[in-house]
């Protein structure tokens, strides 16, 4: 078998730098390939299509998110990991210069598209699975929480609330562009949560 002529995980980051700023529809194998510094017949053979190429990207994105929101949740009071947690939801959102958003939401905002062009069942299972896995660590949390006596509420239900709010943060850090705002309701969030408990 003839050995790769590009660094795996080099391309698999350029991709996912590519799409998470200009979405799979404004991302072409091309982009990447002169950005990557590889043939796009290269990418085609390694991946078969963008949109599996973006899979794999999404998927190594999604791990990476989900280690540094393990660590987040994972240390001090409720409040502590539950600031944390928006504190990195908020910060991802921000990141690259313009703000890049959430590639999760704007992902989704591809879906059902024409055929060929957008994505497909494949990626809404990848991006409500990352959803998923991140409702359950924020559960744990919570559930660490009432054991501790900081938190006397549902913890699914609750974990369920906060995910709710950080799509709805996804949509106004786009329509606003205003880093104080998201800050501003997270802290209120987390208050609502907690009852204004454990400070």
């Amino acid at each position: 078998m003839r050995p790769r002529e590009f660094d795996h995980a080099d391309v698999l980051r350029i991709a996912f730098d590519q799409f998470w700023r200009n979405g799979v529809r404004g991302t072409s194998l091309s982009d990447i390939a002169r950005d990557a510094g590889v043939q796009r017949g290269s990418l085609y053979n390694a991946f078969g299509s963008k949109e599996a190429l973006f899979l794999q990207a999404y998927e190594r994105y999604a791990g990476d998110y989900l280690i540094a929101l393990q660590k987040a949740l994972g240390t001090g009071s409720l409040r502590k990991r539950l600031t944390a947690f928006f504190d990195l939801t908020i910060t991802n959102f921000r990141s690259g210069s313009p703000p890049r958003g959430c590639p999760t939401t704007r992902g989704l905002m591809e879906l059902g598209a024409v055929e060929g062009e957008g994505l497909d069942e494949h990626a809404r299972q990848a991006f409500a699975n990352l959803i998923s896995r991140i409702t359950a660590l924020v559960q744990d949390a919570l559930s660490a929480g009432a054991k501790r006596g900081e938190f006397s509420g549902s913890p699914a239900a609750a974990a369920l609330h906060i995910i709710t709010v950080t799509r709805g943060l996804a949509v106004i850090e786009r329509a606003f562009d205003d880093e104080p705002q998201l800050r501003e309701i997270a802290a209120h969030t987390i208050d609502l949560v907690l009852d204004k408990r454990g400070r």
